[in-house]
């Protein structure tokens, strides 16, 4: 017994040591580009723990076995890895984490500089040629369905006929956005109404989005914002690429790239199409529910290799569309080719050339010395009805920057040179003394300076200012102020103030003066618009469990004088005038994105505003009244999942846009005449859903999907007057075209092919 009691505590600590042995450890460290990520966090068998200041770690007391181990640090993707440990083994494990798109995207368009997302002083939203592919379908699709996917950005559709549309930018027109190409200024007034149909998503590596003035770097027209269209590298390319697509509807849609070289410069070619000839009148009005049209768009970009290495890039662009749209009779078996301008079949018929050069040279100095340039030339040929509209215009650009090396102010020196003309076939550009043609021709001549001062490790200010001298208005000052403050390490607080100045050209911006049977009146001499913004951006990156995501939530505020809005209260008119009172802006935006461990991401978008005039009523007392297709509020969702196993990446995206203030329009009773009351002011909200499924097999990728999921169209024709007895429909001079607010085009289904060939 004495013995037993003896061998019992030595056999359990030979136990205890025994079972110490079979006990394993995982140890590494993780890093970032090299550099440790100090206190980053290391999960396994759901029990975390932290790494020290040099990034290392240690799971000890692991029973042997096979685990996941997944190390995840704020702004970067979480990386897991497999570890299959033997007993008594200490099994070395390293991380090498990414940083995240969230954070890590990188950006021009703030400061004309090449910078992270996360370091901007100004608040930049980015999409990318990826975020495209896996919400659209590559081939049918151009900048104005991606930008749709910017929380706070909408497409307005200004015409129930040729379906003209344009970008607006928190509540704003389209003209009051600067639309560049790789940082070029490249788009006028003109281009404004069809042109940007034009950009199609294949030459697209990113665009970036800028809410809010920045007049001072590039320009009057940036009232808005900017979006800058970053054109894809050529050397990143494969040499051959096709994508083609068809619909339900008979449409068809392709792409075709190629990517040569030559010696060390690197190309890049690409051809898009676009064919859609269906007349489809779902509403009963007689005309067509969405344009038919031919569409070729040809795109070139070289990248120069030199000795200096510093870049010298050089891009084409041609595009041609023949869109047109009307009654049926109009459009059948192409009968439009011989009725253009016919007073009987009513149809509206637009021919547009348009011919881009742009780029970059970076001179071979010292010192940062860099030369951007556009060249466009854009040529409208229309009718609509019996009235023609024949316009062409011409603009040239040039940005000369430096930026010398000044420790911690980044400043930024630069002039500018703009050269445009504007000739067409109105009164816009005749000369009333002796009535012959006289195009509209100014020099724009600019210069302006740009400081971003690191104050502080968690504080960057951004000053700048710009002096443009106008033929008619003389020197235009536009100042900016940024500030960037880090309360934390992923807590990011920007404020914005700025200015801007614009010199508003009916004519080219807005065709209602010759579409439909309006009369257009222009109520006195129409002033340069002038306003004032500020913004305030919230954003925090944060961590959830082993995912990563982001908030974000603007508060934006445009304050108007002289804004030149359209009256159409007055039957048969639209009067054009300045604001002898002011315009105003109040909005708010809110967005979370959120990218988890597994392959599921999703971004929900929310934007709230208020876009207002206030006029002096008939006692003389402030009357506020809504600005017409300005949404009171929207929202968007998107959501993805790549099925890794099974190759597959599903999408899904849901745009729901709220009551916005319309036209005051009116139909006609049974004698042709209009009714007592008008439409409904006010449209009512609705959603519109996407669906997309994509499958790999090799170097073959087949898709397919949905649009217009839910099949919603516009209760009501966008037209008025069209049902008049006493004239051919088109005709009446009740004819409006102005009521359209959303989509008139039914649900859609498509099926589309990818090949890549080569690297």
């Amino acid at each position: 017994m004495h013995l037993i009691q003896k061998l019992i505590p030595g056999l359990a600590a030979l136990a205890f040591q025994t079972c110490i042995a079979q006990e394993a450890a995982i140890q590494g460290r993780i890093t970032a580009a090299g550099e440790p990520l100090a206190y980053a966090n290391v999960t396994v068998l759901s029990n975390g723990i932290t790494a020290d200041s040099m990034g290392f770690y240690s799971i000890n007391g692991l029973p042997p076995g096979q685990y996941t181990v997944t190390a995840s640090y704020v702004g970067f993707l979480p990386v897991s890895r497999s570890a299959e440990v033997e007993p008594g083994q200490v099994f070395k494990l390293d991380f090498n984490l990414s940083g995240s798109s969230l954070l890590e995207e990188v950006i021009v368009t703030g400061s004309m500089k090449p910078t992270y997302v996360s370091a901007s002083p100004i608040k930049v939203e980015v999409v990318t040629s990826k975020q495209l592919d896996t919400y659209l379908p590559a081939a049918a699709s151009s900048i104005m369905d991606g930008i749709k996917m910017v929380n706070g950005v909408q497409e307005v559709v200004a015409c129930g006929v040729c379906f003209t549309n344009s970008i607006s930018v928190n509540g704003l027109p389209g003209a009051y956005t600067a639309v560049l190409m790789d940082g070029a200024p490249i788009y006028g007034n003109l281009a404004s109404v069809y042109g940007l149909n034009g950009i199609p998503n294949m030459i697209i590596d990113r665009f970036e989005v800028i809410k809010g003035p920045s007049s001072t770097l590039y320009g009057s027209e940036a009232v808005a914002g900017v979006i800058n269209i970053i054109t894809k590298d050529p050397a990143k390319q494969p040499p051959l690429a096709v994508d083609l697509m068809g619909t339900s509807h008979l449409e068809s849609f392709g792409n075709i790239a190629a990517a040569p070289k030559i010696g060390k410069t690197a190309g890049y070619l690409g051809l898009n199409y676009a064919y859609i000839d269906d007349f489809d009148d779902r509403n009963g009005d007689g005309f067509g529910d969405q344009v038919n049209l031919d569409r070729y768009s040809f795109f070139t970009k070289w990248n120069i290799s030199r000795k200096s290495g510093k870049p010298f890039t050089v891009s084409g662009k041609y595009y041609y569309e023949d869109r047109r749209n009307g009654v049926e009779a109009f459009l059948k078996d192409r009968a439009y080719r011989q009725l253009r301008g016919s007073d009987r079949i009513y149809g509206e018929s637009i021919y547009t050339h348009r011919a881009e050069l742009f780029g970059t040279y970076e001179l071979p100095t010292r010192a940062f010395l860099k030369i951007d340039y556009s060249l466009s030339d854009h040529r409208q040929d229309s009718y609509y009805g019996a009235d023609g509209y024949d316009a062409r215009q011409k603009i040239a650009f040039a940005n000369f920057l430096w930026r010398p090396d000044t420790g911690k102010h980044d400043l930024l020196a630069g002039i500018s040179a703009r050269y445009q003309l504007y000739d067409d076939n109105t009164v816009a550009t005749l000369n009333p003394e002796n009535e012959t043609n006289a195009p509209d021709r100014q020099f724009i001549p600019g210069l302006f300076l740009q400081d971003e001062w690191s104050a502080r490790k968690n504080l960057t200010l951004l000053g700048g200012a710009r002096l443009d001298h106008y033929p008619t208005h003389g020197l235009i000052f536009s100042p900016r102020f940024n500030l960037k403050y880090k309360p934390s390490t992923w807590t990011t607080l920007r404020t914005n103030f700025g200015t801007g100045f614009r010199v508003v050209n009916l004519f080219t911006e807005d065709h209602a003066f010759i579409t439909g049977q309006r009369t257009v009146e222009i109520a006195g001499t129409l002033l340069p618009e002038r306003s004032f913004n500020g913004s305030l951006n919230l954003n925090h990156v944060y961590t959830l469990g082993n995912s990563i995501g982001n908030f974000d939530i603007d508060a934006y505020y445009t304050y108007f004088r002289n804004k030149i809005l359209p009256d159409y209260g007055t039957p048969g008119k639209i009067i054009y005038a300045n604001s002898q009172g002011h315009a105003e802006t109040l909005g708010v935006g809110i967005n979370l994105t959120h990218n988890f461990a597994f392959p599921l991401a999703f971004n929900l978008g929310v934007n709230a505003q208020r876009v207002t005039r206030t006029e002096a009523g008939i006692n003389g007392e402030p009357m506020r009244t809504d600005v017409e297709f300005a949404p009171k509020w929207s929202g968007n969702f998107g959501i993805n999942y790549r099925w890794k196993r099974a190759k597959l990446l599903m999408a899904y995206t849901l745009r729901v846009t709220g009551p916005m203030a319309l036209p005051e329009v009116y139909d006609l009773d049974e004698n042709g005449q209009p009714v007592a009351v008008p439409r409904p002011i006010i449209s009512r909200p609705y959603a519109f859903q996407n669906i997309q499924v994509s499958r790999e097999f090799g170097k073959w990728t087949i898709y397919a999907g949905a649009q217009n999921l839910g099949d919603y169209t516009q209760q009501i024709s966008p037209l008025t007057g069209f049902n008049d007895p006493a004239s051919p429909p088109g005709f009446s001079k009740y004819f409006d075209t102005a009521y359209a607010y959303a989509p008139l085009h039914g649900r859609e289904f498509y099926l589309g092919v990818k090949v890549t060939a080569g690297r």
